[in-house]
């Protein structure tokens, strides 16, 4: 069962969220080529509000993994700026948060203290209270009864709501998803894609979320950018206007939940073409 008491309002009391300005991301003409001389973009912007849940979709080539990489700040670009709130963005930026597609636990480290271990290292707060604010987190995912278990003791769906509280537990306040449920079966994606957007509307993060998948990429997003071969960029965008909150249930039977997504496999398809 999941957490459900655990919302906005109980965070702030137990002193857990932030107290940082929501991130606004801003790309600004950025260049990249890869040191073979591959141009993954040219002049290229992008722009996240503070609070929005941002979804980049594409075939594969187009450069969503590159351009995650140069939000993060792993990449540098050859021109231009990414920046949060006006900052340059470096991989120690606080602001910066990012959950891969393999969750990456220590394998010899419990539930708890693979959540523990990015505080344990930066060395923030004592001991207890590390414990204390991971067992939050653990929570909010819904694993505050698996907080001692081994990594090899969780299902693969248990596992990436660890990493996600892992990246939690440092209240970033721009988290970065790549295609973190790809590996995931059907069942245990959709039932992530539920406690996302739950754990989303009680934080209130930036994101921005990498898929290859369209039903997935309409059931998050409020704004889905398409992006076409590399070095060619943004193909066109998409607000997604349906009713929050969402779940999978009564959603997907939303006549415009299904024009949405005919309309991004369409733009999709043109991007293709378009190479």
């Amino acid at each position: 069962m999941m957490a459900a008491s655990f919302n906005h309002k109980t965070l702030q009391k137990s002193g857990l969220m932030s107290s940082q300005q929501m991130a606004q991301l801003l790309v600004s003409d950025i260049d990249f080529v890869y040191p073979n001389g591959h141009v993954v973009f040219r002049n290229f912007s992008l722009h996240a509000r503070s609070g929005e849940f941002v979804v980049l979709l594409g075939p594969s080539g187009c450069g969503k993994s590159t351009l995650l990489n140069l939000l993060s700040g792993f990449y540098q670009p050859t021109g231009g700026s990414v920046t949060v709130n006006g900052t340059p963005i470096t991989p120690e930026s606080p602001e910066l948060g990012y959950v891969f597609q393999s969750s990456h636990l220590f394998p010899w480290l419990s539930a708890l203290e693979n959540v523990r271990f990015g505080l344990r290292m930066a060395k923030r707060m004592s001991t207890e209270e590390q414990r204390e604010r991971a067992r939050h987190y653990l929570a909010l995912v819904g694993l505050e009864k698996a907080a001692e278990k081994l990594p090899h003791q969780l299902s693969g769906g248990m596992q990436q709501r660890v990493a996600l509280a892992r990246t939690l537990v440092m209240e970033p306040t721009l988290l970065l998803m790549d295609e973190p449920f790809a590996a995931l079966d059907a069942i245990s994606r959709t039932s992530m894609n539920d406690e996302t957007l739950r754990i989303w509307s009680a934080l209130g993060q930036t994101v921005v979320f990498i898929t290859h998948d369209i039903d997935e990429a309409v059931f998050l997003a409020d704004r889905v950018v398409v992006l076409g071969t590399a070095p060619s960029g943004i193909q066109s965008e998409l607000h997604i206007e349906l009713p929050r909150p969402r779940h999978q249930h009564e959603t997907r039977k939303l006549p415009l939940f299904r024009d949405y997504c005919n309309a991004l496999m369409d733009r999709v398809a043109a991007a293709m073409q378009a190479a």
